[in-house]
């Protein structure tokens, strides 16, 4: 069932959605190479607890860190651990806060040191189709015309769209309905309702959409080893646009 939420309900999204920005905006300051992807989560474990909020990753379906930290291949989910973060890599942290029962949830892209053009086409095109995604959205269009306007601009510049993992919505629950493709038919799909909280979240590869699910159960990566990258905000339809809640 699809919840759109009062205007007290997206106050207390507002204070969770602040928490992650701040706690992105915080690793992209102190990210660097030489570091494990556990390191990361230690940070952001440290950055949410301390504005009082809760990891919502943190115990999620098992999952064992407070942050997925993905790099280079790894598309999403990546488990924290000893891996270093080496100069030339890009890394995706996703994380999710709640505080007063309510979450939020974003995800970002970071290019460690001296990073190839390839690497960071990719991470700006990402991050471009993001925002194509939000041109025009308001209360009345079709839930599909998101992934079409991700799916086109990615695809013009060669990349694949991950088909096997989609946004979604938000509140109470890390993930609530609607399920949010990066792919679809333009004018197709339920119309979007003012109200509505949802994440979009393009994960885009380098070369082709196919992925491989590992035997952790959460591990994501290429089909064919190529880099991807991610980038996510919580979003607040309204009645003439929208107001991006992690931004």
């Amino acid at each position: 069932m699809i919840k759109t939420k009062s205007p007290e309900e997206i106050a207390l999204m507002r204070e969770s959605c602040r928490i992650v920005k701040e706690t992105l905006d915080f690793v992209g300051r102190n990210i660097r190479a030489g570091m494990t992807t556990k390191d990361v989560d230690d940070m952001v474990y440290r950055y949410i607890t301390s504005c009082g909020a809760y990891p919502s990753s943190l115990g999620y379906g098992g999952f064992p860190a407070s942050a997925c930290v993905s790099v280079n291949e790894v598309v999403v989910h990546g488990i924290p651990s000893d891996r270093i973060i080496r100069d030339g890599d890009i890394v995706s942290v996703d994380i999710t806060a709640e505080k007063n029962g309510y979450n939020g949830d974003a995800a970002r892209t970071f290019m460690i040191g001296d990073v190839d053009e390839e690497k960071r086409q990719l991470v700006k095109v990402t991050e471009e189709c993001f925002f194509k995604a939000i041109e025009g959205l308001k209360a009345g269009t079709p839930l599909y015309d998101i992934g079409y306007a991700v799916q086109t601009h990615a695809e013009s510049h060669g990349y694949g769209v991950v088909r096997a993992l989609v946004g979604h919505g938000i509140g109470r629950d890390m993930h609530e309905d609607p399920s949010v493709p990066n792919f679809g038919r333009k004018g197709t799909g339920m119309r979007l309702k003012a109200g509505m909280t949802i994440c979009i979240e393009p994960m885009i590869n380098a070369g082709t959409y196919k992925v491989v699910f590992h035997d952790d159960g959460w591990t994501v990566t290429t089909m064919d080893g190529k880099p991807s990258a991610h980038y996510e905000n919580t979003v607040l339809i309204t009645e003439d646009g929208v107001e991006i809640l992690t931004l």
